[in-house]
C-alpha cells in the first residue's frame, strides 16, 4: 500500500535535503537518456532560496520524510512569452510547473503535484527538454498538450506544454 502523500511549503532547512533529491534526480535523466538538461550544480543553493522567498516551492513528504520538490509560479513567465512552432491553448491566467524532482522513493508524484496545482489554478505550463522522454510521456499522459518550442534564459529549447481545465 502506498503512503500518503503531502505537500508543503519549502522551508530554507530543506536545502540540504533538496539538493540530495536533485542529485539524484540528475543521475536517473543522465541513465534514462536524458544528460544534459540539467548540470551538476543546477539547480544552485541561491535559486532554491529565491524560489523559498517567493513562496512558490514546494516539497512532498511522506510520513515525514521530504521525498520531492517542485515549483508552482503563478504568473506570466517572461521565457513562454514567445512560443516557436506553434501556440498556447489560451491566454488564460496560468501557472507553471518548474523544476520538479523526485527521489525516487515512491511513485505517483507527478499525479499528486497535478492534483495540488489543479486546486489552485485552471491552466498549468510545463517545460522539459527534448530529451527527457520520461516527463514528455508523464505530461500527455495527464492531458497537457504540446504546444511549441520556448527557449530558457539561457537560450536552450524546450518542449513547450499546456493543460486547460
Amino acid at each position: 500500500m502506498r503512503s500518503s502523500i503531502d505537500i508543503r511549503k519549502t522551508e530554507v532547512e530543506d536545502i540540504p535535503r533538496l539538493q540530495e533529491i536533485f542529485a539524484a534526480a540528475r543521475s536517473y535523466m543522465a541513465a534514462n537518456g536524458n544528460p544534459g538538461q540539467w548540470d551538476s550544480s543546477y539547480p544552485g543553493r541561491q535559486l532554491l532560496e529565491d524560489d523559498i522567498a517567493a513562496g512558490d516551492s514546494y516539497v512532498c513528504t511522506s510520513e515525514g520524510r521530504i521525498i520531492a520538490s517542485f515549483v508552482l509560479r503563478e504568473g506570466d513567465d517572461p521565457t513562454y512569452a514567445v512560443i516557436e512552432g506553434g501556440q498556447w491553448l489560451s491566454d488564460r491566467p496560468y501557472a507553471t510547473i518548474h523544476r520538479i524532482a523526485s527521489s525516487g522513493e515512491e511513485g505517483g508524484i507527478f499525479e499528486r503535484v497535478m492534483e495540488f496545482a489543479l486546486k489552485k489554478h485552471d491552466s498549468i505550463r510545463i517545460d522539459t527538454h527534448a530529451d527527457n522522454k520520461i516527463m514528455q510521456r508523464l505530461v500527455l499522459k495527464y492531458g497537457f498538450v504540446h504546444c511549441g518550442t520556448i527557449r530558457c534564459w539561457n537560450g536552450s529549447e524546450r518542449l513547450a506544454y499546456q493543460y486547460d481545465k
